[in-house]
């Protein structure tokens, strides 16, 4: 089957018109689309690339999705999740530059605990932009536009103390805890159970958890002999 190669032509108005293939002969998109359709069937399972299309739902828009709520109540749910959802990625990935990056005589328990809580926050992650979608709306994804939105502190690129390294995780954790309970309490008031429950029952109570295991860790507790004892015989 003969090859066609589409040529582009506009009118002085700037609106497509028709094309025309190798031959000569006058054809319409549409008819371009067909002769893709009819391609050789030993290229049937040649992958298309470089394709491009304009945005089919814009960050911030909602589409309607029948669960119940109203476009308001699910929108307003959206935008808490939403910013809950780039401190969590933040959180997420603040684990994992202490995980690599942590040392001293602490190096092995915390290398382990903060690898293992930067996957529990990973999990999170998937959840919370689940839950944005299934309202209606769009969750934020890609790390730039997590950096505009995110509420927690950027760190250095650099090595901090082990102490510095956990306090920017409390104060995170806390930063988390208090957003979530708000937007919990928000959804309550209007009828947004699911988006409670996730917030109650996963985001709280993973954060509590990780907050309790990483305190004890800047407590300054002796490790040997207790403080104010003396030696006996």
């Amino acid at each position: 089957m003969a090859q066609h190669r589409l040529t582009k032509q506009r009118g002085t108005n700037g609106i497509r018109g028709r094309e025309r293939g190798a031959d000569g002969a006058s054809t319409s998109p549409d008819d371009g689309a067909a002769a893709a359709r009819q391609r050789p069937r030993e290229r049937e399972a040649e992958p298309i690339l470089r394709q491009r299309s304009r945005e089919i739902q814009k960050f911030g828009e909602m589409i309607r999705m029948p669960i119940g709520l109203s476009e308001k109540v699910r929108a307003q749910s959206a935008a808490s999740l939403n910013a809950i959802l780039a401190d969590t990625i933040t959180l997420r990935d603040l684990y994992k530059k202490h995980h690599w990056q942590v040392s001293g005589h602490t190096f092995y328990q915390l290398h382990l605990l903060f690898d293992k809580h930067a996957e529990e926050q990973d999990e999170l992650i998937d959840k919370v932009a689940e839950r944005i979608q299934i309202l209606g709306g769009i969750s934020v994804a890609m790390g730039a536009d997590v950096g505009e939105m995110t509420r927690i502190p950027r760190p250095p690129m650099g090595r901090e103390e082990v102490p510095v390294q956990i306090t920017r995780l409390l104060e995170a954790h806390e930063l988390i805890l208090k957003a979530s309970r708000e937007a919990a309490e928000q959804a309550s008031d209007a009828g947004d159970e699911g988006t409670n429950d996730l917030l109650i029952s996963d985001v709280v109570r993973t954060n509590e958890l990780q907050v309790w295991f990483v305190a004890e860790h800047v407590v300054d507790t002796p490790l040997v002999k207790a403080a104010g004892t003396t030696e006996s015989d």
